[in-house]
């Protein structure tokens, strides 16, 4: 904490430093008092800690802070309050539609665990460089505060797992077609990937030069999207579904497809499908699995 300012004048570690004048009587109001407490750099942990503390602090009236600190805290408290609830709605819808995409009981928690391995990484380079202050003259400066702001992994987030699953329906939507014709998880993986892959890929950069204007931006909170969003969108289009995704599926074998038999029947009823041919595919193979 550097200083605090009331109406008897400022104070630095309980000693005055300046007296009461003009500047500190709209300190007093009505019958209320207030203090300005000016701390160290608003994202600091002794700022936050500060902040805590003085809405802890035992009184007979009620204390009610304002300001940057503040609102930080209180916004990072309702970011990590609902977040969960986010996660679990986020995780079921994607497990239903991709298990209404592939008929797999597997496939779905494969692509979300997958998923959430790319943005780890992006979330551990976020760190490395904005809050450890890393490479900052290669992204043309930016201020290093030690901490991130809630809003950036969050927004992120919600960006990158979008693109992601967008390009995941793509491919497994391709594999899943030659599966249901040839019946070979290896063929089909093999046929998806050449067929969809460079698509893929092509989309990913592209879209990558788009976030990378970001970096332009004084702002250090869009210097991070710049950096994080094209990080998150090319790993997860090359390394995760170009190589892992497809090593994995390779190992699983056929289990990759499996489903307990009732999911199958609703899969075949409901499964979502390019058309005729491939219904009728889809109803062949069950048939001889």
């Amino acid at each position: 904490m550097a200083r605090v300012d009331t109406v008897t004048g400022s104070y630095t570690a309980g000693t005055e430093v300046a007296p009461a004048g003009p500047a500190h009587e709209h300190f007093a109001t009505g019958d209320a008092l207030y203090l300005q407490v000016v701390p160290t750099p608003v994202e600091s942990e002794d700022t936050q800690d500060l902040v805590t503390g003085i809405r802890d602090a035992d009184a007979p009236f009620e204390i009610m802070v304002g300001g940057l600190a503040a609102v930080t805290i209180d916004g990072n408290d309702a970011l990590m309050s609902w977040l969960p609830y986010s996660l679990a709605a986020l995780g079921v819808c994607m497990v239903i539609l991709l298990f209404l995409l592939t008929g797999s009981l597997v496939l779905p928690f494969l692509a979300l665990l997958l998923s959430g391995l790319s943005l780890t990484a992006t979330f551990g380079a976020l760190v490395w460089i904005f809050q450890d202050g890393h490479l900052n003259g290669l992204f043309g400066g930016f201020t290093v505060t030690g901490s991130l702001p809630g809003t950036i992994p969050v927004m992120l987030f919600a960006v990158a797992f979008g693109l992601a699953m967008d390009y995941q329906v793509f491919m497994l939507s391709r594999i899943r077609e030659e599966y249901e014709r040839t019946g070979s998880g290896p063929t089909a993986v093999a046929v998806g990937l050449e067929r969809i892959g460079r698509i893929v890929t092509a989309a990913a950069i592209l879209i990558s030069i788009v976030f990378l204007a970001f970096l332009l931006s004084e702002i250090t909170l869009m210097k991070a999207f710049g950096v994080g969003l094209p990080l998150a969108v090319l790993l997860d289009a090359t390394l995760i579904r170009g190589a892992m995704l497809p090593a994995m599926m390779k190992l699983l074998g056929r289990a990759t497809w499996w489903a307990p038999e009732p999911l199958r029947r609703l899969h075949q009823r409901f499964g979502l499908r390019e058309g005729d041919d491939a219904a009728a595919a889809a109803d062949e193979l069950a048939g001889v699995r």
